[in-house]
């Protein structure tokens, strides 16, 4: 791991207290960065002053220009020197002082081009929310290809770029980032990279503190995006298996959790899930609603001005 020369790019907007956490945590890592760049949409509050205080190299974009692909593209061609390029967002935070090197083990095989990290659900976590980190992010690593992609179904292109990495050579192979997607760029390109025959590995022991306290309303707007993006990528689906089989196994999953250690929360999570299969119905059919109902009904409704 020594060999490789090593960047991070981290994007924000009005971090608060949340980039503490991650610089504390990126200080106390047993393997150091070559060369950090953290890319601000024009925060408001003290996040900017935060990050040159702690002399970490800032470039500063319009807030409108923010692009989930395009931003993490922009910072890696800022990382164009480095072998590996590791990707955070502001909320989470390490959670091991070996997380780093644990999350860049696998690219000791040279046919690894991404890995992504384990996600804890944060400190004080609610149970509908701690759920879905444990059902999404198991303590066994695993190693997906294309020639075993279709076992593990949608999932396949399962990642997250709150804690991922990827080889600099394969994520230009692949053409970088896409760029105006609603989000689910990490998806996108673990699907790129399965297809160009890179293996995706989940790194187990590089682990993070990394969750959301979602309401209703903002469970059914994330649900709908990510219906979106499955009809304007409809490949992935059509490559990898639709995602109906992997949500049965997750409301299974949750209940059982709930039954275990939050029974009164059943009924809100059963409501939670009706809602979410109809947002992502909704998501599906998205161009045949006029544009002034899918800046309401979308969690990322920059994407649609």
């Amino acid at each position: 791991m020594d060999v490789f020369k090593v960047g991070l790019v981290v994007p924000t907007l009005n971090a608060g207290s949340d980039i503490n956490n991650l610089l504390d945590s990126l200080k106390i890592q047993t393997k150091k960065f070559d060369k950090i760049l953290f890319i601000d949409s024009s925060s408001s509050d003290d996040t900017q002053n935060i990050i040159m205080g702690n002399n970490i190299p800032l470039k500063i974009i319009n807030k409108a220009d923010f692009d989930h692909g395009g931003t993490r593209q922009l910072g890696a061609d800022f990382m164009s020197d480095m072998d590996i390029i590791v990707f955070m967002t502001q909320d989470a935070y390490l959670a091991s002082p070996t997380s780093i090197e644990e999350i860049l083990r696998p690219f000791s095989d040279k046919e690894v081009g991404m890995a992504y990290g384990r996600q804890l659900p944060r400190p004080g976590a609610e149970p509908i929310e701690a759920h879905a980190r444990l059902f999404n992010y198991a303590d066994t690593d695993n190693v997906i290809s294309l020639e075993n992609a279709r076992k593990f179904g949608i999932k396949a292109t399962f990642c997250s770029n709150s804690f991922s990495a990827y080889r600099a050579e394969a994520l230009r192979s692949v053409g970088g980032f896409p760029s105006q997607t609603i989000f689910g760029e990490d998806v996108v390109t673990a699907g790129r990279f399965l297809v160009a025959g890179w293996k995706k590995i989940y790194a187990s022991k590089a682990v993070v503190f990394h969750s959301h306290s979602y309401n209703v309303i903002q469970d059914f707007k994330r649900y709908f995006d990510i219906g979106v993006l499955h009809t304007r990528e409809a490949w992935i689906l059509q490559k990898f298996g639709g995602a109906s089989g992997e949500g049965v196994k997750f409301v299974k999953s949750e209940l059982k959790y709930l039954y275990k250690n939050s029974p009164a929360l059943i009924p809100s999570a059963i409501l939670r899930t009706f809602l979410k299969y109809g947002a992502y119905k909704l998501g599906r059919m998205e161009h045949k609603l006029p544009k002034s109902w899918k800046v309401h009904l979308s969690m990322n409704h920059r994407f649609w001005r």
